[in-house]
């Protein structure tokens, strides 16, 4: 079953957001993994979260989105997120047998 990275970047540079969105699908086909969603809305996540523009990164397998998330790949785009100014990421595990 997939597991998924949902990630919130809260910005209104365009021009980062591009950068982002450039250099983070490579480095997540690295780990066998795939953009499914780029900006967008979603309603309510655990917690009361709602964030307003997000990123959703699928992945086969728990372990390998744990992989990415732990990576030298990913230090660049959490720094790219940590400059759009808020911004958080949660790893949720699609696992529902």
């Amino acid at each position: 079953m997939a597991a998924y990275i949902i990630v919130e970047v809260e910005t209104t540079d365009e021009a980062l957001m591009a950068e982002y969105r450039k250099h983070t699908p490579g480095a997540v086909a690295k780990f066998g993994g795939k953009f499914i969603v780029r900006g967008g809305t979603c309603r309510t996540l655990e917690g009361g979260w709602a964030p307003s523009r997000i990123v959703v990164l699928e992945f086969p397998t728990f372990a390998q989105a744990e992989q990415f998330y732990d990576s030298e790949h990913y230090k660049p785009i959490l720094a790219m997120r940590l400059k759009a100014g808020k911004s958080k990421a949660i790893l949720v595990d699609g696992y529902n047998g």
